[in-house]
C-alpha cells in the first residue's frame, strides 16, 4: 500500500477518534415535557387532589449527561401560577432558566407554557427539580440524575444499580391552605401528616402497610443510593438496619468517601452513598429509617417513614421466594436534637481535590460578609388578634435583619436587565448585621424585623467569603441555605459567636466541600467562598419552607463581565408574562 495511502488513512483515523471525543464531550440535546396536571392520590387512608407532573408522584427523573443540553417544556393545565427550579444547576449564562417566581421570571400561568433551556457544564451527579412558587414543592419535585461524559468513569467502584430514594413530606390538608393560614394567623404552621420515601409513608402509619417503598438488592452487589432531600420543613436522619453507606458525593460533588450508619439531610440537599450488600441471602429483611433533626422551638412532624431492604432469594425448586415470614431487624436513629452527632457527620466531608477533580477554592477574597440568620417577628395588624410568640406579633425570619418581601409583577432578574431596577429592590442590603448583638447569647429584648426587597451588588470574578451566622432568636436550630447558580467552598464551621481573628485561622483552604446547600449549625456558624462568575440574579435562601416564607432570604446581583461569554444574553422569546 502506498505511503500516502497509509498517511490518509491515518490521519482519517485520528480526525474519527477526535470528532468522536469532541462530541462525546460536547452532549446531546435532551427534550422533555412536563404537564402540571390535578392528580388524584390516596394516602393515610385519605383521598385528596394534589398538584403533580405527567400524574406522577414523585415527579418523572430527568437523566442527563454531563455536557448536555436540556430543553425541557413545563405546560400549566391548573389554576395555580407554576414555576419549576432546577436545584444545583450552575446555570451559567441561563439565569431566565432557573426557576424561582419574582426572582429569575415571572410564573406560569394557567394555558401557558415556557421551554427551560440550560446546559450542565462541568456537573455530574444527583441533584433534583421543584416547584418554586408559595408551597407547590410539597407534591411538585423529582430527580435530576446527572451522569458523567461518555466513556468517563466514577471515581469510586462502578455500582451494580443505580437507585433515587427521595424524602419527602405528606399533607393531608392542602400545603397551600396551610402556609395562608400561618401567615394569616402570625403562627407555625401545622405539621405535615408523615414523611415519604418516593412518595411512600410506610408500615409506621396508619392504613400505609401497602404503601411502602421496598427496595430489592442481591447478595454480594453494590448499589448506589442517590438520597434526596425533598421535604418542605425537615432535616432527616437516614438509616439502613445492619448496613454500612459509603458516602461518596454531595449536591452533585465527589467527596473523599467515609463510612457511615447513619447519613443527615437539610431540605434541598443530595447525598450519594454506596451500599454493599452481604454476600449471602442474611435469612432476614431490614427497615430503612427516616426522622427529623430539629433544635427548635416549634411544633414539626416528628415521626418515621419507614422503607424495607429485602434480598432476592436464589430460584430453586424447594423454595417459594417470599420474604413475608423472615424476620424484621430495626434500626436505632439518634435522638431529634443531637446536634453532636449532626456537627461530627457534616465534619466528615471533604472535596476530592485532586488533578482530575481539583478544589478550586478561592485563596484570596475581594469581598467579605457576615450574615446573621434566624427568626424574629413582625408587628400584628391592628384589630386583629395573632398567634405569634405574641397574640400582638408574627413570626418572621431575616437575613441581617432584613426580611425579604419578593416583588409580584415582574422578576428582580427581568427589572435588572431592563434597566428599571430601582423601582423594584434597593442595592443597600447590609453586608453585617447594622446593630451587632451576642448571637448566640440571650437574645436582644427587640425582636422585631425590617422588611424590604434588597440586594448586594458584586462585580464579574469577584471572590466572595460569607460568614453565616446563626442567632438565640427565638430558639436556636440550624438553617439549611441554599445558594442558586453557585456551589460554594465551605472553608469553616464552628458554634457560638464566629471570631473573626481566631476563626479564619483554622479555614481549611486544601480540600473543603464543594456544596450548593449547607446547614448553618444549629447555635453555630459556617464560611463559605465562591468566585462570582456567573452574571444574573441569584437568590439566596434558607431551605427550610416556613423559613423562606417568613423571609429568611435574599438575592446576589452579579454584574456582566467585559467579554462577549461573561455577559447573560436576553431572554428567550417564551418568557413568561406578569
Amino acid at each position: 500500500m502506498a505511503t500516502w495511502v497509509l498517511h490518509y488513512l491515518l490521519v482519517a483515523f485520528l480526525i474519527t477518534i477526535t470528532y468522536s471525543i469532541d462530541a462525546a464531550s460536547a452532549g446531546i440535546t435532551r427534550h422533555y415535557t412536563f404537564h402540571i396536571q390535578l392528580k388524584n392520590i390516596t394516602r393515610l387512608c385519605k383521598t385528596k387532589t394534589i398538584v403533580a407532573v405527567n400524574g406522577k408522584f414523585p415527579g418523572p427523573k430527568v437523566t442527563a449527561r454531563e455536557g448536555d443540553n436540556l430543553q425541557i417544556k413545563v405546560v400549566n393545565h391548573v389554576s395555580n401560577n407554576i414555576s419549576i427550579h432546577w436545584h444545583g444547576i450552575r446555570q451559567l449564562r441561563s439565569a431566565w432558566a432557573d426557576g424561582p417566581s419574582y426572582v429569575t421570571q415571572c410564573p406560569i400561568q394557567t394555558g401557558q407554557s415556557y421551554v427551560y433551556n440550560f446546559t450542565i457544564i462541568g456537573q455530574r451527579g444527583t441533584l433534583w427539580w421543584h416547584a418554586h412558587i408559595q408551597w407547590m414543592r410539597a407534591t411538585v419535585y423529582g430527580p435530576l440524575i446527572i451522569l458523567p461524559k461518555l466513556h468517563q468513569p466514577y471515581p469510586f467502584p462502578k455500582p451494580y444499580k443505580q437507585v433515587p430514594i427521595i424524602f419527602g413530606e405528606w399533607f393531608n390538608a392542602d400545603p397551600l391552605a396551610v402556609i395562608q393560614q400561618a401567615l394569616q394567623t402570625g403562627a407555625g404552621p401545622n405539621a405535615s401528616d408523615a414523611h415519604t420515601f418516593n412518595g411512600l409513608p410506610g408500615p409506621l402509619y396508619n392504613c400505609s402497610t401497602k404503601d411502602t417503598y421496598k427496595l430489592a438488592v442481591k447478595p454480594g452487589k453494590t448499589y448506589l443510593l442517590r438520597l434526596i432531600n425533598a421535604a418542605l420543613d425537615d432535616e432527616l436522619f437516614f438509616t439502613i438496619a445492619n448496613h454500612t453507606l459509603t458516602v461518596v458525593e454531595a449536591d452533585a460533588s465527589y467527596v473523599k468517601p467515609f463510612q457511615t450508619n447513619i447519613v443527615l439531610l437539610g431540605p434541598g440537599q443530595t447525598t450519594n452513598v454506596l451500599l454493599k450488600t452481604k454476600p449471602i441471602h442474611p435469612n432476614a429483611t431490614f427497615y430503612m429509617l427516616a426522622r427529623p433533626y430539629f433544635t427548635g422551638q416549634g411544633t414539626i412532624d416528628n415521626t418515621t417513614v419507614a422503607g424495607i431492604l429485602k434480598y432476592h432469594h436464589k430460584p430453586t425448586s424447594n423454595h417459594f421466594n417470599s420474604s413475608k415470614n423472615l424476620p424484621v431487624i430495626k434500626p436505632s436513629l439518634p435522638p431529634i436534637n443531637s446536634t453532636s452527632y449532626a456537627a461530627n457527620f457534616t465534619k466528615m466531608f471533604r472535596s476530592l481535590a485532586n488533578s482530575r477533580f481539583p478544589a478550586n477554592v478561592p485563596k484570596t477574597v475581594d469581598k467579605k460578609f457576615f450574615f446573621a440568620v434566624g427568626l424574629g417577628t413582625n408587628p400584628c395588624p391592628k384589630n386583629q388578634t395573632c398567634q405569634g410568640p405574641t397574640n400582638t406579633t408574627k413570626f418572621a425570619a431575616s437575613i441581617n435583619n432584613v426580611s425579604f418581601i419578593l416583588p409580584n409583577t415582574t422578576s428582580l432578574l427581568q427589572s435588572y436587565f431592563s434597566g428599571m431596577s430601582k423601582k423594584v429592590f434597593t442595592t443597600n442590603f447590609p453586608s453585617a448585621p447594622v446593630f451587632p448583638f451576642n448571637y448566640t447569647g440571650v437574645p436582644p429584648n427587640n425582636t422585631m424585623v425590617s422588611r424590604g426587597t434588597k440586594v448586594v451588588v458584586l462585580k464579574y470574578n469577584t471572590t466572595v467569603e460569607l460568614v453565616l451566622q446563626g442567632t438565640s432568636i427565638l430558639g436556636i436550630e440550624a438553617h439549611p441555605i441554599h445558594l442558586h447558580g453557585y456551589n460554594f467552598y465551605v472553608v469553616g464551621q464552628g458554634f457560638g459567636n464566629f471570631d473573626p481573628t481566631r476563626d479564619p485561622k483554622q479555614y481549611n483552604l486544601v480540600d473543603p466541600v464543594e456544596r450548593n446547600t449547607i446547614n448553618v449549625p444549629s447555635g453555630g456558624w459556617v464560611a463559605i467562598r465562591f468566585l462570582a462568575d456567573n452574571p444574573g440574579v441569584w437568590f439566596m435562601h434558607c431551605h427550610i419552607e416556613i423559613h423562606l416564607s417568613w423571609g429568611l432570604t435574599m438575592a446576589w446581583v452579579v454584574l456582566d463581565g467585559d467579554r462577549p461569554n461573561q455577559k447573560l444574553p436576553p431572554p428567550p422569546s417564551d418568557f413568561p408574562k406578569c
